[in-house]
């Protein structure tokens, strides 16, 4: 069967992906076809989140790219996971996070379900596309792609010299309740 998603960043403006998949794919198979529809980098790790009709979800949840638990195994993957095992026609919504860092958050939504392959298309395929990604989006802030000032801001030194006044004169260290020989 081919599983039709729409796939909607959360973000002011209407941007959103429509993405043909086969229900037997992974969801690492989906986190892919997110990333190339989307036009990502692929250089961030991402996770899906089942949710509730309302779209709550919970982060404890998520179901990793990449197994990060203490002991191997334990935490199952993306790969681990087919799509009909968790969206179907009772159950129709997933969360997707992109870049754990910058939390690019999608909602999923089961639009089709049809029976029979398309013949001559490949899967997943993109069948539509909306909307712009914000140009930040695009980069990592954790790649070093952006200046300090772009990543902090400009910082201004609000320190007075009255706040170093402390450190000035006698190495005195009774004033600060340390002993001076305290090893």
């Amino acid at each position: 069967m081919i599983y039709k998603f729409r796939a909607i960043l959360d973000a002011e403006e209407d941007i959103f992906r429509d993405i043909a998949i086969e229900s037997d794919n992974s969801l690492e198979d989906l986190h892919n076809a997110l990333i190339n529809a989307f036009g990502f980098d692929g250089t961030e790790v991402g996770a899906f989140y089942t949710c509730a009709n309302d779209w709550s979800w919970h982060e404890e949840d998520g179901i990793p790219l990449f197994d990060t638990g203490d002991i191997p195994g334990e935490i199952k993957t993306m790969a681990e996971y087919r799509l009909d095992d968790l969206v179907h026609e009772q159950n129709t919504k997933l969360v997707y996070v992109y870049d754990l860092f910058s939390m690019w958050t999608f909602f999923l939504e089961l639009a089709a379900i049809e029976e029979d392959k398309q013949i001559g298309e490949t899967y997943p395929a993109l069948l539509f596309s909306h909307g712009e990604l914000p140009a930040e989006a695009l980069q990592s802030g954790m790649r070093g792609d952006l200046s300090d000032e772009d990543m902090f801001g400009e910082f201004e030194d609000d320190l007075d010299d009255d706040d170093f006044d402390m450190f000035d004169g006698d190495d005195s260290f009774e004033d600060m309740g340390f002993e001076e020989n305290w090893n």
